[in-house]
């Protein structure tokens, strides 16, 4: 009896664990890709992708509002910025390349930036307040990159310092949307600061100049020398600024581990390879916490709850992305078949 009273316990904690992670279907089965998502708050979310399509959901995913965006049905929206259950911005990636604006859910949009040549090509936007930026890829060595104050009402293209130069083969995947952050200087409320992933032949790091840096490029350790190669995602510790993890890999062999996520500590800048690697080619990564985080891609989803040392394989879904509101609690995935999904922990 007393044999039964020890083991008990022992089996009830290890199918806890079991079932620590998990990832929760929201929605499924339309013919579309989802690329872009941006979570408002824990009932709040925007999806986006191919056929022009952007979904809205107010009630943490329970229920959905589908639209295709008039004129821009054969658009592929890799990436959405939402500011409220009203307001959000969409890109469209090329042929053309296009931002939307809407401020009254999508019944309408307004076009706010556009390039119709064969040679733009848009590949993600990241958003900090009324500041935003979008990044496309690089034409004839220079990065494509504009940035707006005002929700991307009206975009200013520039080139910052640190970004004016990429190697040859060197680009940007519009994977997730993710491979460009904006983030306010802690100690300058007025100052912001840039930072860029690229992968192809290339894949390295970018950070704009700074009040106590200048612009700074750091090749990194990712797996990288083909079109399919090189990052894909970077996410910032929210708790501490100086530590980044970094994945991606090679789409085109996406259940490899070889080299596709590194952790940076910055200034000064290192880099490692974590001790257990995701279980494949990864599009995004996200904290959800300190040190907690979720990656995901076409072959699946992991998760790290040891800021990102080791990972754990917990879905063999196809999820292209995954996010979480600054101030929410819930994490959302979105990835091919219209899929929408939450990770259950």
């Amino acid at each position: 009896m007393l044999r039964l009273i020890i083991i008990l316990p022992i089996f009830l904690l290890i199918a806890a664990g079991g079932l620590a992670q998990q990832i929760s279907l929201l929605t499924t089965g339309r013919t579309v890709s989802l690329r872009g998502l941006s979570v408002v708050n824990d009932r709040v979310l925007w999806v986006s992708g191919s056929g022009g399509t952007v979904g809205r959901s107010v009630d943490s995913g329970k229920t959905w509002i589908w639209n295709t965006v008039n004129q821009y049905k054969k658009t592929d929206f890799r990436d959405i910025e939402a500011f409220s259950e009203m307001e959000a911005v969409i890109m469209g990636i090329t042929e053309p390349a296009v931002i939307l604006r809407t401020t009254d859910g999508g019944k309408s949009w307004t076009k706010t930036f556009e390039d119709s040549s064969k040679t733009c090509f848009l590949d993600a936007m990241d958003f900090s307040g009324e500041n935003g930026i979008v990044v496309g890829d690089p034409l004839k060595g220079k990065i494509f990159f504009a940035e707006t104050a005002n929700r991307g009402a009206t975009w200013n293209t520039k080139i910052p310092s640190g970004f004016d130069t990429t190697s040859g083969g060197e680009s940007f995947f519009a994977a997730s949307g993710t491979n460009c952050l904006i983030k306010k200087e802690i100690n300058n409320s007025d100052f912001f600061s840039y930072f860029l992933v690229s992968g192809g032949k290339k894949s390295c790091l970018y950070i704009s100049s700074g009040p106590t840096h200048p612009g700074l490029r750091f090749p990194l350790w990712l797996d990288q020398g083909g079109e399919t190669t090189g990052a894909n995602s970077i996410a910032i510790n929210p708790y501490h600024t100086g530590k980044v993890v970094i994945v991606g890999g090679d789409f085109s062999h996406d259940t490899s581990r070889y080299r596709n996520a590194v952790l940076i500590q910055l200034f000064p800048f290192s880099q490692r390879f974590p001790d257990v690697p995701p279980h494949g080619y990864r599009s995004c990564v996200e904290y959800i916490n300190n040190t907690q985080l979720i990656c995901c891609g076409t072959s699946g989803v992991d998760f790290s709850d040891d800021s990102g040392l080791r990972w754990k394989q917990i879905s063999g879904l196809s999820l292209h992305v995954c996010k979480k509101a600054p101030a929410g609690t819930i994490v959302y995935l979105a990835g091919a078949g219209g899929t929408v999904a939450r990770l259950q922990f």
